[in-house]
């Protein structure tokens, strides 16, 4: 069985930095892409940054030069590092991993249980 485990969440205040951690464990055969997603109250979920395997990264709207996505393959761990946070950036962050488990031809998304972050003004 897949899991992934976020940490890192927390209270920060504005102008604050906060790095969101996940490890993805179990039978797996390989990872594609690793990610973070977030959800705010009565909000939509969104993509805020994703990672290839290949190390190509991608940034949601107006979030690349406050946040930084990286991976650490040997580990299958990926991080968020967030920096000038602001309160608009409360929210649940969650974790994605586009893998294919041991003993599967086909890939799949899995989540994270999702780690709160906030923000205060």
């Amino acid at each position: 069985q897949v899991q992934l485990v976020e940490s890192g969440g927390g209270l920060v205040r504005a102008g604050g930095s906060l790095r969101l951690s996940c490890t993805a464990s179990g039978r797996i055969l390989s990872i594609n892409t690793m990610g973070w997603y977030r959800q705010a109250p009565s909000k939509q979920r969104e993509l805020v940054a994703r990672i290839s395997s290949t190390g190509s990264t991608y940034y949601g709207d107006s979030l690349k030069g406050r946040f930084t996505i990286a991976r650490d393959s040997a580990k299958n761990t990926v991080y968020l590092q967030m920096d000038s946070l602001k309160p608009e950036d409360t929210a649940v962050y969650y974790c994605h991993a586009q893998l294919i488990p041991s003993g599967s031809i086909w890939g799949d998304g899995y989540w994270g249980q999702g780690t709160q972050v906030t923000v205060s003004s």
